[in-house]
C-alpha cells in the first residue's frame, strides 16, 4: 500500500522480538506463512529501486535473511530419518521432530515447499534447503499412479505407500501443482515446467467433466471432480473452497477460458449462501461443510482474471465479495470466521491468511495504479500472497561452478516472465478474449444461466 512508516515498524518489531522456542509446527504452514513473509520482507528493503515507496532501513544487516536461515535451519529435521526424503508433516523448533509425530504426509504439505527453501538457498548461496525441498517433490512425482500419472491425497513418508487415494484440485493438493508452475516462472527449471505440463493435461483428461469447451456448444458446465488416483473415477460428489484458486494458475497458465468456467462455478456458490462453503456436494447442490474461515482463494482467481481480461465483471464479484465480508463477518477489532454460510453464525477466529492473502488481493483487484498491477510480469505470489521478485538473482546456483552466462541468464528470464505477462492477454500461451466479450459477461449468456440454475439460484 505504500505505507512505508508502518511496514518500517513492524520489520523492527520482528527484528526486536522474533525468537523461536519450543513450539511443535506444521513444517508447511510456516513455510509458507513465516519463511515466506521473512524472505518477502527482507527482498523489499533490499531492493535497491524501491518500487514500492521508501521501504529501506538504515543500518539494516540483514536481519530478516538471518531469521529466515534460523527458521529455516529449525525444519530441517523434519527430511531427515524418512526413507523417501519426504518430509515430517510436523517439528519442533528445537527439539526437531517429536516423538509421536505421524508417518503420514499429504501431498500439499510435502511438495509446497520449493519457491521459499530455493530461494532462501539461492539468497544464501547454500544448497541444502533447496535441495531437500526438490528431492520431496521428485520423490512425490516419482509415487504417480503408472495408471492416470495422477497422484492420491495423502502418503506414509517411510513406505511411500499412499493412504489417501483421492486425487482433486482441493486441500491436500491445491498448492503443490500451483508450485510446480511458480517455479519455473521465478527459478527456470525446465524440469518444473516438464512436471507441471504433464500434470495439468493428466488432470484435465481424468478429473475433467461436463461440456468440452468452456464457452461453445452443448452439455454440462465444466466441473474438476474427485477421483480415485489408480481409475480415475469419480469417488465423491464434493468440491471443497481451496480448489477455487485453481482458475488462477489456470489463468498463469494462459488457459483463460478454462478459468473462466471453473471460477463461475464458485463464484455462484458464493452468491447463493453470500461466503464459499468449506465443502460443497454438486450432486446434491447444497453445503456439506459449512463455515467459510475467510479464505481467499476466489478472491485471488478474481484478481488474477480480471489482470488477464479487464472485464469489469470480476470488478463487480470482487465488490461482493467485499461487501459480503463487511456486512456478515466485521467484528469490533478484526474479522471472524463464518461457523455456518447459512444462518451466518460466527467464531472467534480470524486466520492470517486473511491480511496475507484475502485482503490483499481484494485491495490489488481495485488499486490499479499499484506497482505490482503495472509490472505483473516481475513478480510471483507465494501460495500465501507473499511477493517474490523474477530476478536474475534467483536464476542461477551460486554454489556451482558451471553457472550460465549473462547472455543466457537475461534469455531465458525474458522468456519465463512472458509466460505471467497476461495483461493484455497476447502471450504465446494465451486465447485470445475477443474483443466483443471485453465489456460484457465472461461466460456466455446461456451457459451463464445454465451454472445458475445448477446452483439454485432464482
Amino acid at each position: 500500500m505504500g505505507n512505508s512508516t508502518e511496514f518500517k515498524n513492524a520489520v523492527q518489531i520482528v527484528i526486536d522480538n522474533l525468537v523461536f522456542k519450543s513450539n511443535t509446527v506444521q513444517v508447511f504452514e510456516v513455510t509458507i506463512r513465516m519463511l515466506g513473509a521473512l524472505l518477502s520482507a527482507h527482498l523489499i528493503i533490499t531492493d535497491p529501486e524501491q518500487p514500492f515507496g521508501n521501504m529501506s532501513i538504515p543500518g539494516y544487516d540483514n536481519e530478516l535473511l538471518t531469521l529466515a536461515n534460523d527458521l529455516g535451519t529449525r525444519l530441517l529435521p523434519a527430511f531427515e530419518n524418512t526413507k523417501t526424503g519426504i518430509p515430517y508433516p510436523r517439528v519442533n523448533l528445537e527439539n526437531g521432530v517429536p516423538v509421536d509425530c505421524v508417518n503420514t504426509t499429504c501431498t500439499s504439505g510435502a511438495g509446497t515447499l520449493v519457491l521459499e527453501f530455493a530461494v532462501l538457498s539461492r539468497l544464501l548461496g547454500d544448497p541444502i534447503y533447496e535441495s531437500y525441498a526438490r528431492r520431496a517433490v521428485r520423490n512425490l512425482w516419482q509415487l504417480k499412479s503408472n495408471v492416470t500419472g495422477l497422484l492420491g491425497s495423502v502418503l506414509n513418508i517411510q513406505t511411500g505407500e499412499w493412504t489417501g487415494e483421492m486425487s482433486g484440485l482441493g486441500a491436500g493438493h491445491d498448492s503443490f501443482y500451483e508450485y510446480l508452475l511458480k517455479s519455473y516462472i521465478l527459478f527456470g527449471e525446465v524440469e518444473d515446467l516438464e512436471m507441471f505440463n504433464e500434470a495439468y493435461e493428466t488432470i484435465k483428461f481424468h478429473l475433467r467433466r461436463g461440456r468440452l469447451k468452456c464457452n461453445n456448444g452443448s452439455g454440462y458446465p465444466p466441473l474438476y471432480v474427485n477421483v480415485h488416483m489408480k481409475t480415475g473415477d469419480t469417488v465423491n460428489n464434493w468440491i471443497d473452497s481451496l480448489q477455487a484458486a485453481w482458475p488462477g494458475i489456470q489463468v498463469l497458465n494462459g488457459d483463460i477460458e478454462e478459468a473462466i468456467c471453473s471460477h463461475a462455478l464458485f463464484y455462484f456458490i458464493w452468491k447463493k449462501y453470500g461466503f464459499l462453503p468449506e465443502r460443497y456436494n454438486w450432486n446434491l447442490r447444497v453445503p456439506e461443510v459449512m463455515f467459510y474461515p475467510l479464505r481467499p482463494e476466489l478472491i485471488e482467481s478474481t484478481y488474477f482474471l480480471y489482470q488477464a481480461t479487464k472485464n469489469p465483471f470480476y470488478l463487480h464479484v470482487g465488490k461482493e465479495i467485499l461487501q459480503n465480508i463487511n456486512t456478515y463477518a466485521k467484528a469490533e477489532c478484526g474479522y471472524c470466521t463464518v461457523h455456518d454460510v447459512n444462518t451466518k453464525e460466527l467464531e472467534d477466529r480470524m486466520e492470517s491468511f486473511f491480511l496475507s492473502e484475502t485482503c490483499k488481493y481484494l485491495y490489488l483487484l481495485f488499486d490499479e495504479d499499484n506497482h505490482l498491477n503495472k509490472h505483473a510480469s516481475k513478480y510471483v505470489f507465494t501460495t500465501e500472497g507473499h511477493v517474490f521478485p523474477i530476478d536474475k538473482r534467483f536464476r542461477v546456483k551460486p554454489w556451482e561452478e558451471d553457472t550460465e552466462t549473462e547472455e543466457k541468464e537475461t534469455e531465458t528470464v525474458t522468456k519465463v516472465m512472458s509466460v505471467v505477462n497476461v495483461a493484455d492477454n497476447s502471450t504465446f500461451n494465451c486465447d485470445t478474449i475477443p474483443n466483443d466479450r471485453k465489456h460484457f459477461l465472461p461466460l456466455r449468456s446461456p451457459y451463464f444461466e445454465q451454472l445458475q440454475s445448477a446452483i439454485g439460484i432464482d
